[in-house]
């Protein structure tokens, strides 16, 4: 008589790839059977306190085309997707019942939302968690900082002299075919989630599908047939087009791709093209984005208080005529005004415009910068919770800013970033 086979669950969260994934590629070589399980909570398309829906359209609609684009992967390996359009505390039980499900692989999460999640994984069931989600891993960054620094230049200086990045994980061998399951589960519609099908606008600079197929496209494109990265320094700070910065921001923030990927791929580039301070900005950025994630570890839920990550009491405005002229491109600043509308237009804003308009809002307006986090969470493709809200202490002064006080003056850099008017052109007279 044949033993119970080792039945195993990959929880697909932040982490929507086959190559480079510990939780997946662990479960693989651990396990009898693999079964992947995605959740859309239809919680995450409902209004938040400040009246902005979780999720909007456009992120809505890349998360979409990321988790069919999983499944088709997951399928080439043999592995099927269960997707499931329900409240979490109603849907993994079932399914763990069902398919007789021994253990739970997934990325480990520490932020209030995703451990909320985790509280529907039934008591008995063994659940293995990795970091997968940074440049420099957590048990290499925990042998030189017993607290992360407030500022990021010692945190970049040390990390650069005495760490080095993983390789990334390859691609799992394909399970056999009878480790598909029969039932295929389909993949919800925008309408399903309560938004109207919609074409990208024809101004938006970022025109891409979500998905890791689509990600390492967008890689191999802006690193070795356009080789745009060996400008990336210079052209950072634009506002037009789908080439001033690289864009993997999307890709990254759901986790369609990650750091160690994008890093080889760029250390490949440094070795066969170039390696230039161009290609040492964009590893730069991606340290930045480790930083706010170790910057959030470190604090927890003092990384969405009112005061910021010190304690740092300041008489925040709530007064709705403010919110209203900022959300909806009204101010006094055209500059503010003009990524205000690019970002309700398409759910995409330049970095440049993202630290004028949030300093706008807390530094002028003194507006309650919790209201311009969540409203960039409702908006931005790109939103990822580490990323979003550090920037956003950061930009109020509460967070790691060494310069707290720190205040853009938005006409000054409209006639610096946007110097002929191309860009307010573009969206206040569109």
């Amino acid at each position: 008589m044949s033993s119970k086979k080792n039945t195993s669950i990959v929880w697909f969260r932040n982490n929507l790839r086959v190559e480079d994934n510990s939780a997946l590629y662990n479960c693989v070589n651990q396990s009898d059977r693999v079964i992947g399980y995605v959740n859309i909570d239809p919680n995450n398309f409902k209004y938040t306190q400040y009246g902005f829906k979780k999720t909007e359209k456009y992120r809505a609609k890349f998360l979409l085309e990321s988790i069919s684009d999983l499944k088709q992967n997951l399928n080439n390996l043999n592995i099927s997707l269960i997707i499931d359009y329900k409240d979490i505390k109603e849907s993994l039980k079932p399914f763990v019942l069902k398919y007789d499900v021994d253990s739970i692989y997934m990325q480990r999460e520490w932020t209030r939302d995703e451990l909320i999640e985790e509280e529907s994984i039934p008591k008995n069931i063994n659940a293995l968690k990795y970091f997968d989600q940074f440049l420099y891993s957590p048990e290499d960054v925990k042998n030189i900082y017993e607290n992360i620094p407030r500022g990021f230049s010692n945190f970049r200086k040390k990390c650069e002299k005495y760490l080095k990045v993983n390789s990334p994980i390859s691609i799992p061998k394909p399970m056999y075919e009878d480790n598909l399951l029969e039932v295929d589960y389909d993949i919800p519609s925008l309408n399903d989630l309560g938004f109207d099908e919609f074409e990208v606008n024809e101004n938006s600079v970022f025109k891409f599908k979500g998905g890791e197929t689509a990600g390492k496209s967008r890689v191999d494109d802006y690193f070795f047939r356009t080789k745009n990265v060996s400008k990336y320094k210079q052209t950072r700070n634009g506002l037009l087009g789908k080439n001033y910065s690289s864009k993997f921001s999307s890709w990254l923030a759901n986790g369609s791709l990650s750091a160690r990927y994008i890093y080889n791929k760029l250390i490949e580039y440094e070795n066969d093209v170039e390696k230039n301070e161009s290609t040492y900005w964009l590893f730069f950025e991606l340290l930045w984005r480790d930083f706010f994630k170790y910057v959030s570890m470190q604090h927890r839920n003092k990384f969405f208080s009112k005061d910021g990550i010190y304690g740092n009491e300041k008489e925040w405005s709530q007064e709705n005529s403010k919110i209203k002229s900022w959300i909806n491109g009204e101010t006094k600043e055209t500059f503010v005004n003009a990524n205000m509308r690019e970002l309700s237009s398409t759910g995409f804003m330049s970095n440049r415009g993202r630290q004028n308009v949030a300093n706008y809002l807390t530094k002028e307006l003194k507006v309650d910068w919790r209201i311009g986090a969540e409203y960039f969470e409702a908006l931005l493709i790109d939103y990822d919770v580490h990323s979003n809200y550090g920037n956003w202490l950061y930009n109020a002064g509460i967070g790691n800013d060494s310069m707290p006080f720190r205040k853009f003056n938005p006409t000054l850099q409209s006639e610096r970033y946007d110097p002929h008017k191309d860009y307010e052109n573009t969206w206040l007279n569109g």
